[in-house]
């Protein structure tokens, strides 16, 4: 094999089936999911389904939380927020791109995955509609395959992070 040609195949990426799949950690999350939730907006429920979409390319999550009434003859809270996660190749990360009903688009990036891919840490890197310095975490801990914990936390500027709410999730028809 000429020179040219060695080194055009060292430079290669390998075959798609020696790569890892960037999706190895979030394919248990496909499907619809429901549970009670609990934190700063009170007490509610919330339903959430998470679904891959344009050839598996992109996971699309849509989430509806109702909340109880703060007070007498006050109307629930609603909450509405959908998603997209994709692969960064450039970063080799996941990114997740959250849009809320309140107009806060949330930027994470997959920081931490353990192992068994059962807790999987989400860090905002950039938050629009909210003043500089905010960040946000989503902490999910998958506990079975029928069940999942959401924690999601709030950074003031130069705060730490505090638990904003729990979401209790077990999976509904897949």
């Amino acid at each position: 094999m000429p020179r040219a040609a060695a080194v055009l195949v060292l430079l290669l990426p390998p075959p798609a089936a020696a790569q890892a799949d960037p999706w190895t950690h979030l394919r248990a999350l496909a499907g619809e999911w429901e549970g009670p939730a609990s934190g700063e907006p009170g007490k509610g429920v919330c339903t959430r389904s998470y679904r891959f979409e344009l050839q598996n390319r992109f996971l699309v999550l849509r989430n509806k939380c109702v909340y109880e009434p703060k007070s007498p003859g006050a109307s629930p809270e609603v909450h509405e927020d959908f998603g997209v996660f994709s692969f960064d190749k450039a970063l080799g990360k996941i990114v997740f791109r959250q849009f809320h009903v309140e107009g806060f688009v949330n930027e994470y990036i997959l920081e931490a995955a353990a192992d068994d891919g059962k807790a999987l840490e989400f860090v905002t890197r950039r938050i629009e509609n909210i003043p500089p310095g905010w960040r946000a975490k989503e902490l999910y801990r998958l506990e079975s395959p029928d069940e999942m914990q959401e924690i999601f936390s709030l950074a003031g500027p130069g705060k730490e992070f505090q638990v904003y709410s729990q979401t209790r999730f077990r999976r509904g028809k897949p």
